[in-house]
């Protein structure tokens, strides 16, 4: 029970007791509620500064326990990533050089995810940095991926054609050459025998008697067959399709039509003089994408590593064309 107040009278010479109003009761009432508001709101904030509440250490935890997880993530992503980095290696510099594909360009392979507002719906989220980035490596990750998987799918169709590609390139010499007594110029620069300037060769011209056999040197179909008496004179011109052309000029007869199907080593025509040929011989081309090709890496099928050298020399030593 709280103590009486009392007060000194002069007058009477006597303590009176003092009676609070309402007012002042209420005002003191008020006081003291305040004070204890403002004692509780301090010590509450002392207390949350230096000590976390049950469920912030929960939200802690949760935290800290993801992070882990993302960094373990994270050492998984780079161990996908070197396993598709060695798989995209193993792709240019095996798979796409022995079926002869044109590489898939850097630029292709690591372009990036279109969009610069692609990422900003994540930008409200707590811990938004890790996410974004993590989700940006996914992407990239995803897109590699995906120009991989087509760069397999273009490999396995060109499998499937590698029977057929192997029996279609040039691969055997024109005409029959065990000797390899019958190069007369190889492809070069030479001397034009008519105009006696030095002019482009785009072939080989390879000397035989007339009425020689010309044989295709891969499967392929007739392309074009042009009897003339001049340039390349009786011509014949076979696509062996993935690229490649040969052309077989200066024949005394033709021996195929344009459309018809041939074989490596059938006959195609007999070697002659016809056109601006200045012996009996034949001139022969082989073609990448209608551009002329040296026709002496083509013979790999019927020459040995000491042959092809020997034929190599014995081309080198003449300087003027046939044709």
């Amino acid at each position: 029970m709280p103590k009486s107040k009392y007060k000194f009278n002069h007058e009477t010479l006597s303590f009176i007791k003092v009676r609070a109003s309402l007012k002042q009761k209420f005002i003191r009432g008020l006081t003291y509620l305040m004070s204890t508001i403002v004692i509780t709101i301090v010590y509450y904030s002392i207390y949350t500064s230096f000590f976390d509440t049950p469920q912030e250490r929960g939200l802690k935890r949760e935290r800290d326990e993801l992070l882990l997880q993302f960094e373990l993530l994270n050492g998984k992503y780079s161990q996908v990533e070197a396993v598709l980095k060695d798989i995209q290696q193993r792709d240019e510099n095996i798979y796409r050089t022995i079926f002869e594909a044109e590489p898939i360009p850097f630029s292709i392979r690591s372009a990036g995810i279109g969009g610069v507002d692609r990422y900003s719906i994540l930008e409200d989220l707590s811990n938004s940095e890790i996410v974004i980035e993590a989700t940006k490596k996914l992407d990239k990750l995803a897109k590699e991926v995906y120009v991989q998987t087509k760069s397999f799918d273009e490999i396995i169709d060109l499998a499937k054609n590698k029977e057929s590609m192997v029996k279609s390139i040039p691969a055997i010499q024109p005409l029959s050459n065990k000797d390899l007594t019958r190069v007369a110029s190889p492809f070069g620069v030479r001397i034009h025998p008519y105009y006696k300037v030095l002019k482009m060769h785009s072939g080989m011209d390879f000397t035989a008697p007339s009425g020689t056999e010309v044989y295709a040197t891969g499967d392929g179909v007739v392309f074009d067959t042009d009897r003339s008496k001049r340039g390349y004179g009786n011509t014949v011109i076979i696509d062996h399709g993935f690229g490649y052309k040969t052309l077989y000029a200066h024949l005394s007869e033709i021996l195929v039509s344009t459309g018809a199907k041939v074989r490596r080593g059938a006959v195609i025509g007999l070697v002659g003089n016809t056109g601006m040929s200045l012996a009996p011989h034949l001139h022969y081309e082989v073609r990448m994408n209608d551009n002329p090709i040296n026709p002496i890496n083509f013979y790999f099928n019927d020459l040995t590593p000491e042959q092809y050298e020997k034929l190599i020399e014995l081309a080198s030593q003449t300087s003027q064309s046939f044709d």
